[in-house]
């Protein structure tokens, strides 16, 4: 398969599944936002909830050069969803794949690209007004929706070859890299404070995580209990029933590679079983005790590797910034 056209369908998938992460990212920190335990009392700080997104993708410099000030839930709606200049927004991500799909488009199906196309008219048509006036979290959920049913629709009539594993491809190595970040920053980031730790925050908190990653039904019953930062890592790290969790996304990673690589892209492979292999016989206590944070960035700077690889030996090799993983 071209490297040209490998590199447009992987990114395609990639776009596509960074539009849905944000999506879930802004509609959980929004219903976040409505909560009043957001008033802050006087022997408790903590962050404030809308430079979450703005942290976990790396675009806080961006937003400030754009919008000098305190943080406000509209600029970070405006800059998150509707501006054209940030390339992890998702007008840009669904404009982006939208591009790539029409570049592939007879490496796709037919049904494929006219549900992409009429996900970037829709999202062409969207002004602030109008996201306002539809609701925020219906906005949210369309977008969701619309990576469902693309993934749906490419499961369902796409021929199982080259094409269709690297599309799988670019969706897996996206969600681990979006699950890492996510669960990094909250563990990291947004409780500064020692004495926010098991009070109503954190619990939030570890809630809203959960539910980002459509996560909170599968902790309830595989746990039935109080939610606790170990048990959270465990589900999001370490086990593999978990469609979101980094055991999960590079069980795939891993089998894909496998099959497309040979002998002239072997490190590719090499790289994706070392990483599933630490997680795949890694213990949780383990993790703890190495500090989360350390496990996390240690994880991304291998995924960073594998996919600096993955370019290496299936891509083209010059990339556009738009392109550029976060």
């Amino acid at each position: 398969m071209l490297s040209r056209s490998a590199n447009n369908l992987y990114w395609m998938s990639r776009h596509i599944e960074r539009a849905e992460n944000t999506a879930r990212l802004l509609d959980v920190t929004y219903r976040m936002s409505l909560l009043p335990y957001r008033v802050q009392e006087s022997d408790q700080t903590w962050a404030e909830p809308w430079a979450l997104p703005l942290v976990i993708n790396g675009l806080a410099s961006a937003y400030y050069e754009r919008y000098p000030g305190p943080i406000s839930s509209d600029n970070v709606l405006r800059f998150m969803v509707l501006e054209p200049a940030n390339s992890s927004s998702l007008y840009s991500c669904i404009q982006a794949a939208r591009e790539n799909a029409r570049t592939e488009r007879g490496a796709i199906t037919a049904e494929m690209y006219e549900d992409i196309n009429t996900s970037w008219l829709e999202m062409r048509n969207q002004d602030y007004g109008r996201l306002h006036g539809s609701g925020v979290s219906a906005f949210f959920d369309w977008v969701k929706l619309r990576s469902h049913q693309f993934r749906g629709i490419t499961f369902g009539t796409m021929l199982r070859d080259e094409a269709y594993s690297f599309i799988r491809l670019g969706t897996f190595v996206e969600r681990a890299d979006n699950t890492a970040r996510l669960l990094d920053v909250k563990y990291h980031t947004l409780l500064p404070s020692a004495a926010d730790v098991g009070g109503a925050v954190d619990y939030y908190q570890w809630s809203a995580l959960l539910r980002s990653l459509s996560a909170f039904d599968a902790y309830r019953k595989v746990y039935r209990d109080l939610i606790t930062p170990t048990k959270v890592t465990e589900l999001l790290v370490l086990r593999q029933d978990v469609p979101r969790s980094l055991h999960a996304c590079m069980n795939d990673i891993y089998d894909i590679l496998k099959s497309l690589c040979d002998d002239s892209s072997i490190e590719a492979e090499r790289l994706a079983g070392e990483l599933h292999a630490q997680l795949h016989y890694g213990r949780t206590e383990q993790i703890i005790e190495l500090g989360l944070h350390e496990y996390l960035m240690a994880f991304l700077e291998k995924l960073s590797k594998l996919t600096a690889e993955i370019n290496h030996d299936f891509l083209v090799p010059v990339y556009s910034q738009k392109q550029v993983s976060a």
